[in-house]
């Protein structure tokens, strides 16, 4: 936290301006002190400020910068480390002996086992390591940690700690003491540097999870990014980039003391350790089919040892630890109320399902007339049925266009889909409705303005009715017939007909789900369209609103 850090550093300056012959009022030291804690916590807010306004410009426009400074940053702080070591105290690594932790633990007790809550930052950072997965690959990953950025954390902490040993007093603010002043504002520079290289990884993490959860449907949909053509992890969400601009910057307003802000990242980095080695117990024995010795001897080494950190930074809640929890329960209260929405709207949908059979009746009644036109009508196509709203557009509006193309837009975690397989269209039996999906990648543009995409579509379509028909004993006029219809449909006139639903919370409904799908309602009414932004004429949009009785 590098606005800790700034802290510590102006307070260490001032403290040495104050305490001269010429100001020995206390009041006035006193002020001054409280001065500099608000010009760092301004300058921090301003630091973070202008990061979240550079992320929709996206990471690798400045990720050429990154290596430099984190370079600088693994090597230049082990030889101070080496240089702390030599000059204060050169057997520290004796350290390393289990023989002296547990005369530690032995001679302490009780508060040993607390100063282990003050110890767990000094692990922070690894967790950050499977957000750059998007980035790098597990090897690169792997060779970075074990040669360079841990040999430098080993050689750091060590001389930090061989320093404390000779200056026991000086524990709050360890690091900064240790340099020698003759590079202290190379090394402050750098750190500063690294803090914010810092903060852009698990900015970018943040990015990356909830892109995911989006595509699983486990998140309101909100608008992502992909700020990189060729690297599908490098992504960007302006609403979730401002609503963590918001939160940063309130919590070094509100909670300035870095004090209360490490508290609150020891006791998430703890808990993420414990519980990702949980869910990777439950994957050797559910997937990988791991010898049970081996998953008992993994899962007891591993939870004893996380498992009393974690009991050590318990006690840090009231002091910082519990602001985690409380964001915590209040995304998780959003990721289930949207769950919970979505799983009642497909279950809707399928219990009240258009099928094919359906459709046809519907079509034949003679009341319900086929006006001239090309419909592309956006639903999710099943091999078995379709969207109700199509049975609801056709009872209300009496009519279908003579040419109506059921359009499903599908997400493929590819940069781009090749031209051939971009628009996949088949025939549904019926005369003039065909079904159509459009397949594109994160890289991909869709832009259906003009004609461009009618023409697209129709191509398609006239090459498919022709294999279509041509495998049937059908008249070749039929195919002409039939081409001809698609032809002046499409000269006739086009349109775009989405389905746009709502929860209609009825008497029978029980407490809790009316609680819930009115929350569902809140999140649905101010997310982005499950369709992606398309450049269609306003003259050509109709949307179909529908009530799915609860």
């Amino acid at each position: 936290m590098f606005f800790r850090e700034l802290d510590y550093i102006y307070a260490v300056n001032i403290f040495s301006v104050i305490s001269s012959p010429e100001v020995d009022s206390f009041w006035f030291s006193t002020l001054l002190v409280y001065d500099i804690s608000a010009l760092v916590e301004a300058l921090s807010a301003i630091i973070l400020i202008v990061l979240f306004l550079m992320q929709k410009f996206g990471t690798s426009r400045v990720s050429f910068l990154f290596s430099p400074i984190m370079g600088a940053w693994t090597f230049s702080t082990p030889l101070v480390g080496i240089y702390s070591i030599i000059h204060h105290y050169p057997g520290i690594f004796k350290a390393l002996s289990p023989h002296y932790t547990f005369h530690f633990f032995w001679r302490k007790g009780k508060e040993g086992w607390l100063l282990l809550g003050g110890t767990v930052l000094c692990i922070t950072g690894s967790e950050a390591l499977f957000a750059d997965l998007g980035h790098f690959n597990r090897s690169s990953i792997q060779m970075a940690f074990l040669f360079t950025i841990y040999p430098s954390l080993v050689l750091t902490y060590a001389g930090q700690t061989a320093y404390l040993i000779r200056h026991p007093n000086d524990h709050e603010d360890g690091f900064y003491k240790f340099i020698p002043k003759s590079v202290y504002w190379p090394i402050f520079i750098i750190a500063t540097l690294a803090a914010i290289v810092a903060s852009q990884s698990l900015i970018s993490a943040t990015f990356s999870v909830i892109k995911q959860s989006v595509v699983l449907d486990y998140f309101p949909r909100v608008k992502v990014v992909h700020t990189s053509s060729n690297k599908e992890g490098e992504v960007y969400s302006p609403e979730v980039n401002y609503i963590l601009m918001i939160l940063c910057v309130a919590v070094i307003l509100i909670f300035g003391e870095g004090k209360d802000i490490g508290n609150a990242f020891g006791v998430v980095v703890s808990l993420v350790m414990l519980i990702t080695t949980i869910l990777l117990t439950l994957v050797m024995i559910v997937i990988w089919r791991t010898p049970s010795l081996l998953v008992a001897l993994y899962f007891l080494v591993f939870f004893t040892m996380e498992g009393v950190y974690v009991s050590a930074v318990f006690t840090k809640i009231p002091e910082g630890g519990w602001i985690p929890f409380a964001i915590s329960f209040f995304l998780a209260f959003i990721m289930f109320g949207w769950f919970n929405g979505r799983q009642k709207k497909i279950e809707y949908e399928l219990t009240h399902k258009i099928d094919l059979e359906r459709l046809g009746t519907l079509l034949s009644d003679p009341g319900v007339q086929r006006v001239p036109g090309l419909c592309f009508f956006y639903t999710n196509i099943h091999q078995d049925g379709l969207t109700p709203i199509l049975g609801h557009y056709i009872k209300n509006m009496r009519s279908l266009h003579k040419v109506t193309v059921f359009t499903t837009l599908r997400y493929l975690l590819v940069p781009r889909v090749a031209p051939e397989e971009r628009i996949i269209v088949r025939k549904l039996g019926l005369k003039g409705v065909y079904g159509c999906v459009i397949q594109y990648g994160y890289a991909d543009t869709l832009n259906l303005e003009g004609n461009d995409f009618v023409n697209q579509v129709t191509d398609c379509l006239r090459e498919h009715i022709e294999k279509y028909l041509d495998c049937l004993p059908s008249n070749p006029v039929d195919i002409q017939e039939e081409i001809s219809a698609l032809e002046e449909a499409k000269l006739s006139d086009v349109i775009h007909v989405r389905g746009k639903t709502r929860f209609y919370i009825g008497k029978n409904c029980k407490r809790f789900d009316r609680i819930m799908l009115a929350f569902y309602e809140v999140l649905h009414s101010n997310c982005r369209s499950a369709l992606p932004a398309l450049s269609v004429p306003l003259s050509q949009r109709i949307e179909v609103g529908m009530l799915y009785e609860a």
